[in-house]
């Protein structure tokens, strides 16, 4: 049964409010996967856009209405039934270097308004966005207020992403950007591999912001349960503990029995540079959705996944 895989975080039932509405998710990797098993445990009818043919079939085995598609096209338009109750916008690069970025963020997204302004539009519009886009240093406490973009292309572009959701003001009647923090989970251990190998990409000085994948569905989950007059807008979706990468690291060594790695001081790979440090605030998400992530710090979360 469905249920029995949804991340444990977000169990709580609100049939009330979810069931036999429908739910849109377009890009159904890590984070849209999981959002897919929770909806389907509050009896959301859940129609998936994605590109690839093995993805279809596992969510197709879960109950979900599977649809093979390039997002930044319009050929899924007729295919995808308009108005839901909700849809979530999960979109990752998919690899294709800067390009990729564009045709997933910032054409996939405007996909997605031409399709809800002419086949009907969204109730509540989730878009998971990075906080990528913070161009802040130096330790520096960044809250929504604080300045984003940068020279770098892919935060514009992520950040014209965000602008093309905004502005789409016929295709939802309204939405949130949940600008996620580095997302790790089960089957997602490229930190523990790094400290098993013995080197870490990066900085021990830098902090390292931090968000658990049931964390991350749990403010998906949210932002469609927000009360009706609750405004679209911006939120920081980041666990309660970043702490220097080398705190965390030789946590992770310790636990794993390993000697402490050492750093490289390189960008890790598929990254321009190495991530600014900064540490994520998520007050206002706290505030808003009355959210708060059970894995508050890297040890909780960390120490679920090395108990499995």
């Amino acid at each position: 049964m469905p249920a029995k895989h949804a991340p444990p975080c977000v169990l709580q039932s609100r049939m009330d409010l979810f069931a036999g509405k429908r739910l849109v998710i377009f890009g159904c990797g890590y984070v849209g996967r999981a959002t897919a098993q929770w909806a389907l445990a509050q009896g959301l009818r859940v129609t998936a856009l994605t590109r690839n043919p093995e993805t279809a079939r596992g969510l197709t085995l879960l109950g979900v209405n599977a649809v093979i598609a390039d997002l930044a096209t319009e050929e899924w338009h007729a295919r995808v039934e308009g108005a839901p109750d909700f849809a979530l916008n999960c979109v990752s690069s998919g690899g294709g270097g800067i390009e990729g970025y564009r045709r997933s963020y910032v054409d996939g997204m405007a996909s997605i308004a031409a399709w809800a302004r002419t086949h009907g539009a969204v109730g509540t519009m989730v878009y998971t966005g990075s906080t990528s886009v913070y161009p802040q240093d130096g330790g520096a406490v960044v809250d929504e207020t604080s300045q984003v973009g940068s020279d770098a292309e892919r935060p514009q572009l992520l950040l014209q992403a965000e602008a093309t959701l905004s502005g789409a003001s016929d295709s939802w009647r309204r939405w949130f950007i949940l600008r996620l923090a580095g997302i790790y989970g089960p089957e997602r251990h490229m930190l523990l591999e790094q400290v098993r190998s013995g080197t870490v990409a990066g900085k021990g000085e830098h902090h390292l912001n931090l968000i658990h994948r049931d964390d991350a569905v749990a403010a998906i989950a949210a932002g469609f349960a927000a009360r009706t007059n609750i405004a679209s807008q911006v939120l920081n979706v980041a666990d309660d503990g970043a702490a220097r990468k080398r705190e965390v690291v030789e946590w992770l060594a310790a636990a794993l029995g390993v000697p402490a790695p050492a750093f490289s001081g390189e960008p890790a790979s598929g990254r321009r540079v190495v991530t600014p440090d900064r540490v994520i605030a998520n007050t206002r998400c706290k505030a808003v959705f009355g959210w708060s992530p059970k894995f508050s710090t890297f040890r909780d979360g960390y120490a679920s996944l090395l108990s499995r």
